[in-house]
Order: structure tokens, then sequence, then C-alpha cells
């Protein structure tokens, strides 16, 4: 929606340009707001990304609940799933079926993340870091009141943490959430806080001033650390990925078991720091002294 200054203003150039040009002159220019203030929204377009964005987040439900999820009736629910499946954007599967994302989604997703200047520049650090660690590495960026995964490594070891890829989550509880909320402006802190925060578990910081003494600690220490705040028995570290000119744009995190990222605290930080300060330094155009180094040997 335009605001109403910015109506005015564009009524206000009107004026000007009315008294200054010729009559075509100016029935281009009237056109041309015009085009700048129409709504040009497909409602149907509309409906049908927002119910695959749903299907996207909630992976298994049948044509009932995403009609009730999605505000729509089950009829005009299923036209448009059916739609979106003529183009294998969605599938069904089961004997009650149940919707899913096709190969096109993938497509659409790993066309998007080769686009996607962030996590193009930062994918060969976040493997490296895996490499070094052998534990989950995630990328997360915040929108809102919550982060996103915008890319993430699985470990090899069995565990029952399976983040994927657009996964969101509260700014308040966890590694990367705490720490980009550390490092969000003060008015995203005070809406968080004003907020219902859900409760995962018993650790999950819930309170104000847990989580502004957390936020100082953040501050202080330059990482933050989080166990069992999400999941019983696993935790996480998480460290600031910064642009060029120094604002934090992510929070790289290495993620596992309490009692292994315990054992290997002061190694595993050490990691994740030097892999974000890399990822930092690429984000800026600038090379990693020590990389350079190490490739002369």
């Amino acid at each position: 929606m335009i605001s109403k200054p910015f109506d005015t203003a564009i009524s206000a150039v009107g004026d000007t340009f009315n008294s200054s040009f010729s009559n075509s002159e100016t029935n281009d220019f009237q056109r041309a707001c015009n085009l700048m203030t129409t709504d040009y929204t497909v409602s149907a377009v509309d409906e049908a990304v927002a119910l695959m964005l749903l299907v996207a987040q909630n992976s298994g439900l049948g044509v009932s609940e995403l009609a009730q999820r999605s505000g729509n009736t089950k009829a005009r629910t299923f036209r448009l799933l059916y739609t979106l499946e003529q183009r294998r954007l969605v599938t069904r599967l089961g004997k009650s079926p149940t919707y899913h994302l096709d190969v096109q989604a993938l497509y659409l997703g790993v066309a998007a993340q080769e686009q996607i200047d962030l996590v193009g520049l930062t994918r060969p650090h976040l493997l490296a870091l895996a490499g070094e660690c052998h534990e989950n590495v995630q990328l997360r960026v915040r929108d809102g009141l919550d982060s996103v995964c915008i890319d993430r490594w699985q470990s090899a070891r069995d565990q029952p943490i399976r983040s994927q890829a657009g996964s969101r989550r509260r700014l308040h509880a966890g590694a990367s959430c705490k720490l980009l909320l550390a490092y969000a402006p003060e008015e995203v802190r005070q809406a968080l806080f004003s907020s219902e925060l859900p409760r995962y578990t018993p650790q999950t910081l819930t309170h104000r001033s847990r989580l502004t003494q957390e936020i100082s600690r953040i501050h202080a220490e330059g990482y933050s650390v989080s166990m069992g705040e999400i999941t019983p028995g696993f935790g996480a570290f998480a460290a600031p990925v910064r642009g060029k000119s120094g604002q934090v744009l992510a929070a790289l995190s290495i993620t596992g078991p309490t009692d292994r990222l315990q054992a290997s605290q002061m190694q595993l930080i050490a990691q994740l720091c030097n892999a974000a300060r890399r990822m930092s330094l690429t984000l800026a155009g600038e090379v990693d002294a020590s990389t350079q180094a190490d490739a002369r040997t």
C-alpha cells in the first residue's frame, strides 16, 4: 500500500509538471503516477504462492488442514493444489493424500540459493567448518522477530536434529537467534520483549531480564552459547557474520549433543569464530591473510 505522504508528494510533483509541460507530457506523467499507485496483485497467484509456502513449512498435511490454515475453502484449496501439482511444484503422497514439495520446487530452491550472494559467497567457508568440526553447521539471518535458516550442513553422525533451509525460529531461543537479537535494532528487541515467547524446554529464556543479560554477554564475548534451550541434550555455539560496513548480516552456528560440544568447547568456538571471520572478509571483498599464507606454502 502506498502511504499518504507519498500520495501527497506525487500530487505536488504532478501540479508542478502540469504548469511546466504540454498536455501530452502531463498525461504521460499522470499515467506513470497511476501505475505507481495501482494494486496489481493477482489474488489467485497470491493464494497459490501462499499455499505452496504453507506446504514447504508444513510438509505432510492433507487438503482439509491446508484449507483451514490458508483460510480458503476446501474446494478452492484443492483446485490451487491441483494447479501447483500440474506444474510439479507440489505432489500428493499416500492413500490418504498428503502434500509435499515436488521436483520443480527443489529446482527453484537450488536456483534461488545460487542467486543469493550471501549463501553463494559463504558456502565454501560453511563446508570447510563442517569438515573441521564434524557437527551440524547452520547459517541463519533475521527476518522480523524470527531467524531463518538459509544454509546448513548436516553431520553424518546419528542425531535427531534436522533443521532444513527455510526453517524459522523465534529470536529468543538458541545460539543463532540470541546472537541475531543481540545485534538487532533496539525496536526489534522491544517488539520481541513485548510478544509471547514460547518455552521449548526448561532452559529456554523467556524473561526480559535474562535475555538482556544474555545480550550483554554476547556483546562482551563476541559469540553466543545455547545448551538445551530448544532440544534437551543438544546445544549450539554461534558467531556473527558481518558485511562490509561491519553490520551483522547472519549468524554462523555449530550444533550438536551438549556433552560433545562442552568437551571441545574452546576448540569449537575458535573454529567457529575463524570461519565467521573468513565469511565476513569474503563478504567485504577482502582476502584472509592467513589463507593467502597457507596458499603460498
